[in-house]
């Protein structure tokens, strides 16, 4: 995959706020909104860390936080919030993330599109990370293998459909809204009940007889 030119990079984060909700991505990303609440302060904790770029040894390998990334090829800029540079010549990109092992899919995506900036950025293959959950200190090694990168592709191709079309995503309205900072903005309950009165409004109109007009008959 190759993206044009003229497109616009794409920041890594946003693919993993799409993978989590496509219209959270938009409201962030095109709209340029965004709310705090606990889940979201909980994560700036948890790169407090790693927020500062610098360098340090640990354990024999060379520790870089907060690595800018790009991608030509696909079109990514971003950074690690930690990458580690170990003495055979592994790159091994690590996520920090609040809270314990959530194993989900939109965190793996993200650490999927480091690896893939790594690789070209050095030239040299990126075949696992890690997702650090900060509050049981204990991390999560993640293959990057050809279905994941497959699923950063499909996430990057659907970003690039919604920055075409500019259109808002409609409101997932799960359970993904109960953790989500920007439910006050999105109102996915209000949006739901308009469809939902709209949708009751037309089934009732469906079957009233219209007027018949007095007009003359035209027939060919």
């Amino acid at each position: 995959m190759s993206f044009a030119e003229s497109d616009d990079p794409v920041a890594i984060s946003a693919l993993q706020h799409y993978r989590y909700c496509p219209r959270q991505y938009a409201l962030i990303h095109l709209e340029q909104e965004f709310l705090d609440n606990l889940h979201t302060q909980r994560g700036q904790l948890a790169h407090q860390r790693v927020d500062d770029p610098g360098e340090q040894w640990e354990r024999g390998a060379r520790m870089l936080r907060a690595m800018p990334l790009y991608s030509h090829r696909y079109g990514l800029v971003g950074k690690a919030d930690l990458v580690e540079l170990h003495p055979d010549g592994r790159l091994f990109p690590v996520e920090y993330k609040h809270g314990k092992h959530r194993g989900k899919r939109h965190d793996y995506i993200q650490l999927a599109a480091q690896a893939l900036c790594l690789a070209e950025m050095t030239g040299r293959p990126v075949t696992a990370g890690a997702i650090y959950h900060t509050s049981t200190h204990r991390r999560q090694e993640v293959a990057i293998d050809g279905t994941l990168i497959a699923d950063v592709v499909a996430t990057l191709a659907a970003i690039r459909e919604v920055l075409t079309s500019g259109a808002l995503p409609p409101p997932v309205r799960d359970h993904r809204c109960d953790e989500c900072s920007l439910k006050p903005l999105c109102q996915p309950g209000a949006l739901n009940a308009a469809a939902s009165w709209q949708a009751s409004t037309l089934h009732a109109a469906l079957f009233e007889p219209e007027e018949v007009s007095d007009g003359p008959c035209v027939s060919f």
